[in-house]
């Protein structure tokens, strides 16, 4: 029996190098490794390749509007608390988030998971609106998710594109931006800031102590936010559905590889003197970003609940309707 030939494109990341050993059963994939913001573009625009990590947000707009092209694995390639990452201009007069009321915020894409999830952050924890920034998104239409899904900026939100040939990161060192919530600095086709402003004298983190911060988050909301899952194509799925758990057995053997190699290192540390045993044990045993539906039910469906608040969508996505049936036990 012959073998089935797939194409998948995945970010390159600690749970998803391993995977360029491994070959799911019964499948050759040949793997390309490509910015996300590339990567999701090609996949909504041109639908490049079988198998790919996708924006969460914009999985749950397109599903919303009738788009099944895909059928998501609850596969989590990217979490952690991306309000910490927000960076704010020295003199700007921001010191807490209050402060970011009326001031200019640059984000490479309004509906971008990670800005989902800062805004919704402001939001109920601050008392920060989207409503209450003055917006600017670098990506023009043809290049974002948006221009994929007929985004239209949400009611009350004061909006504007950046020009062509600006940058957020240009408009940032100029004074022209205020902060910024997801400053992308790597080389890709999409986006233009590459210059690093995040690191820049004159540009510090809203959040100054971000471990702290994200443990304020966690603590609150028992929730880790999810940013990408992996989709596969339909009509793959429908012709041979037994791909389903074969991927995501392989996608669980990559993330134990990379825990496993924690362990070692951590390991060492601790022999070192560098951690103390318990920093070890709370650190890599056990597993701190499970896959799987159940375990991530509840942020996924925050996600589909913050859409709605913030405009993105009109109503709630079952997130059941959008994973493999395959998958929600696990």
């Amino acid at each position: 029996m012959s073998r089935l030939r797939i194409s998948a494109c995945l970010s390159r990341n600690a749970m998803t190098t391993p995977l360029s050993g491994l070959q799911p059963e019964g499948i050759d994939w040949h793997l390309s490794y490509v910015h996300p913001s590339e990567m999701f573009w090609r996949q909504l625009k041109f639908g490049d390749f079988d198998v790919s990590e996708m924006s969460l947000a914009t999985l749950l707009i397109g599903w919303a509007q009738g788009n099944r092209d895909w059928v998501a694995l609850p596969v989590f390639t990217t979490r952690r608390f991306f309000h910490t990452s927000i960076v704010v201009r020295r003199g700007a007069g921001i010191e807490t988030p209050a402060d970011l009321r009326g001031k200019r915020v640059g984000v490479p894409e309004y509906q971008q998971t990670s800005a989902l999830w800062s805004r919704s952050v402001l939001q109920h924890d601050f008392g920060v609106l989207p409503g209450d920034m003055k917006w600017f998104m670098e990506r023009p239409a043809e290049l974002s998710h948006g221009g994929s899904t007929g985004f239209t900026p949400p009611p009350g939100v004061d909006f504007s594109y950046v020009q062509p040939g600006e940058t957020l990161a240009g408009m940032m060192g100029r004074g022209e931006l205020d902060a910024s919530f997801v400053h992308l600095t790597e080389n890709n086709l999409i986006d233009r800031s590459t210059g690093a402003a995040d690191r820049s004298a004159d540009v510090v983190p809203l959040f100054a102590d971000a471990r702290a911060e994200g443990q304020r988050y966690l603590a609150a909301h028992g929730l880790l936010p999810i940013n990408h899952c992996v989709v596969v194509r339909r009509e793959l799925v429908e012709q041979y559905p037994w791909v389903v758990l074969n991927l995501y057995s392989t996608f669980e053997q990559a993330k134990r590889a990379t825990l496993a190699r924690a362990v070692e290192l951590f390991g060492l540390y601790e022999t070192a003197g560098i951690v103390d045993g318990k920093a070890v044990d709370q650190a890599v045993y056990g597993d701190p970003v499970p896959y799987g539906f159940q375990g991530a039910a509840a942020a996924l469906q925050a996600a589909s609940r913050y859409l709605v608040e913030q405009g993105l969508l009109p109503e709630e996505v079952d997130v059941r309707e959008v994973f493999a049936k395959q998958t929600l036990q696990f």
